[in-house]
């Protein structure tokens, strides 16, 4: 009986272009790849708000990571912190992000994908107005971890709502506008945190917030989501709304009912087939990948890389605006060539040029200590994290693209 469940789903994906094909728990069994249910071609007013909603939550996820960067040193002058207290302040979103990210799955199925989208934005704003208004570290840290939280679900929700608001012709193009918007948030953090007053950028910060708010007036539900809760009326308003009143949505409708229902039909026994051997490689690969990618230091860089520029003799300003270019060049050069060149070429230039650029980074602050070379170590730290933050624009997207298609 499972095996027929199984052939009887694998069918019906293949017969809507889904050729990749994996087992993920919170999608209860089967999921797709970069494959779409139905190709439409029309783009009505309703999607794009949809997509530039997401884009708006990518964009706050980027503006809560590059936060503490350049408002380090006026932070600790004012609230008279002590750089321990700093250093918990700047690492507590992570924290955060783990517990978000832990039940994104569950919230996500259990509430919808656009009530989780109003809750968050609680959390969003309220987390940044905490910051704005704190005269206490333990306001301050509070408000961090909630940006945390907040980023640890978004970083699930909005790629997932991309998905299933779009079509497989375009859906590529628009999941890829979502880590630009991230390094863009990350990028406007290191600009404009160079000029203004830390509490004034936390304010700045809520705009994204605001403006969903706003737009969630306007979007509608997940038309899967709609499925999924048996909620068939609202599930094709919601095609409607997305694809023109005029446009024939019965056959997605249709294939959107059919697909829901084939994940429901899996037990939980169908999960342990990703243990097989065929699923195993490739999935511990690409894990691998994510991990090491992680790993790699990422989020120290991010939070700390004006202190870093300092420590180095560079100027934070001008290192931090630098850096911010550099993100959006190269972010847009890495979404033009994700498909032609694919996958593999990018990783492989990403991580030789973060490993390169990590190598370079160390051996400027070794001459520095040993005053080696006092002239150039700057310059050698300069570009090793201008390539550091740049190799990640380029390829830092990929192991989770590629941990949905394998």
């Amino acid at each position: 009986m499972e095996q027929q469940r199984k052939e009887a789903t694998e069918r019906l994906l293949s017969s809507q272009g889904h050729d990749n094909l994996f087992y993920s728990e919170e999608n209860d069994g089967v999921s797709v790849g970069d494959g779409g249910l139905v190709a439409v071609s029309n783009f009505t007013s309703v999607l794009g708000l949809s997509i530039f909603m997401a884009a708006c939550i990518t964009f706050g996820f980027g503006c809560a990571i590059g936060y503490s960067s350049p408002t380090q040193s006026s932070i600790m002058e004012d609230l008279e912190l002590s750089v321990a207290e700093f250093s918990l302040f700047g690492s507590i979103l992570s924290i955060g992000s783990l517990i978000g990210a832990a039940i994104s799955g569950k919230i996500t199925d259990l509430f919808g994908r656009k009530l989780t989208m109003w809750i968050l934005n609680l959390f969003y704003i309220g987390g940044w107005l905490a910051i704005a208004f704190t005269k206490v570290p333990w306001l301050l840290n509070l408000g961090r971890i909630s940006l945390g939280f907040t980023n640890g679900i978004s970083g699930y929700l909005a790629p997932i709502y991309i998905a299933e608001i779009t079509t497989k012709n375009v859906r590529g193009k628009f999941t890829t506008i979502l880590q630009l918007m991230v390094g863009w948030g990350t990028s406007f953090m290191y600009v404009v945190g160079s000029f203004v007053h830390w509490r004034t950028l936390a304010l700045l910060a809520t705009v994204p917030g605001l403006l969903q708010l706003l737009l969630l007036f306007f979007i509608p539900e997940s038309p899967q989501w709609l499925a999924k809760v048996g909620r068939e009326k609202e599930l094709e308003a919601a095609l409607l709304c997305l694809r023109g009143d005029k446009a024939d949505i019965s056959r997605e409708a249709t294939e959107i009912k059919d697909y829901v229902e084939s994940l429901k039909s899996f037990s939980s026994k169908g999960i342990l087939e990703i243990f097989q051997k065929k699923y195993v490689r490739p999935l511990l690969t690409v894990a691998g990948v994510l991990v090491l990618m992680n790993l790699g230091g990422i989020n120290a860089v991010t939070y700390y890389s004006g202190a870093i520029f300092v420590s180095a003799g560079v100027s934070s300003m001008v290192g931090l605006i630098t850096l911010a270019a550099t993100q959006t060049v190269i972010g847009i050069l890495g979404a033009t060539l994700i498909d032609k060149l694919g996958r593999r070429p990018l990783l492989l230039v990403s991580s030789a040029g973060l490993c390169f650029s990590s190598f370079l980074t160390g051996v400027s602050f070794f001459l520095k200590d040993f005053n080696w070379w006092d002239q150039g170590s700057p310059i050698l730290a300069f570009i090793g994290l201008l390539m550091y933050m740049g190799s990640y624009a380029l390829g830092g997207v990929l192991p989770l693209l590629l941990l949905s298609e394998v």
